[in-house]
């Protein structure tokens, strides 16, 4: 397979990400390509390298992918006290003109996974990146972050969450997100992929996903958030595949 470094530039800042490309001719009208987006606090290489080795499984089944960072995370340029969830929706939608003006890509089977957060993300990018599919990891709510709200206030500046900066804005825009109803204006072809032990985003989460896309939720049997053993991985890489391939 092919992998090459990938970079961008939203807001005046660097994205840095990997491409990845299947081996061989490509068809007559490209291959088919994913936009991966990584979880809160993650990066492009997610936890126990879980999305090259997804990048690369889908690679040798014909399915091109673009893994980045977003500004603030991993590599990029920007500070992670910045982030807010619209600053990735922007991201994302920088990713996806990247990705579909790539040679040998068919920009009209350009897809979009997210995995935890970049699940919130990737379903409020959608009715803008319109993507062929759109499969959802764990999808957060934003619910998840209400606990950061001591007493219903908003903290002054930065809370410093375990030596990351979060930004006052993130807290103050979470709040007023409502992905579900985003999410459900979309209307395409979706799957939601759970761990049925997930105790950071509860199961229900990705049910209700599910239920306002009219898509089906594959549960991962014994898996928590982030799909941490070999046969969760496996099934979950297989399960993904077959989503995006169409098999």
């Amino acid at each position: 397979m092919n992998e090459e470094f990938a970079q961008f530039t939203v807001g005046g800042q660097r994205v840095y990400g990997m491409l990845h490309r299947p081996d061989g001719t490509a068809p007559a009208h490209g291959w088919p390509s994913v936009v991966i987006l990584h979880g809160f606090t993650g990066n492009r290489g997610g936890d126990h390298r879980l999305l090259p080795l997804l990048s690369r499984f889908l690679a040798a089944r014909g399915v091109a992918s673009l893994r980045f960072d977003f500004r603030g995370s991993g590599e990029s340029q920007g500070d992670f006290s910045e982030m807010t969830v619209s600053r990735e929706v922007e991201d994302t939608q920088a990713a996806f003109a990247y990705l579909r003006r790539q040679p040998g890509l068919d920009p009209e089977r350009t897809m979009l996974l997210g995995f935890s957060m970049g699940g919130l993300v990737a379903a409020l990018s959608a009715p803008a990146v319109n993507p062929h599919r759109l499969a959802l990891w764990a999808p957060a709510l934003p619910e998840l972050w209400l606990p950061f709200l001591r007493g219903g206030v908003f903290p002054a500046t930065i809370t410093d969450y375990g030596g990351w900066p979060l930004g006052r804005e993130f807290l103050q825009e979470m709040v007023r997100l409502r992905p579900l109803e985003v999410v459900a204006r979309w209307g395409g072809e979706a799957r939601v992929f759970h761990g049925d032990a997930d105790q950071t985003c509860p199961p229900e989460f990705g049910v209700r996903y599910a239920q306002v896309l009219g898509a089906d939720a594959v549960a991962i049997p014994g898996a928590g958030h982030t799909f941490d053993s070999l046969e969760h991985v496996d099934m979950l890489l297989r399960e993904t595949a077959r989503f995006l391939t169409g098999a």
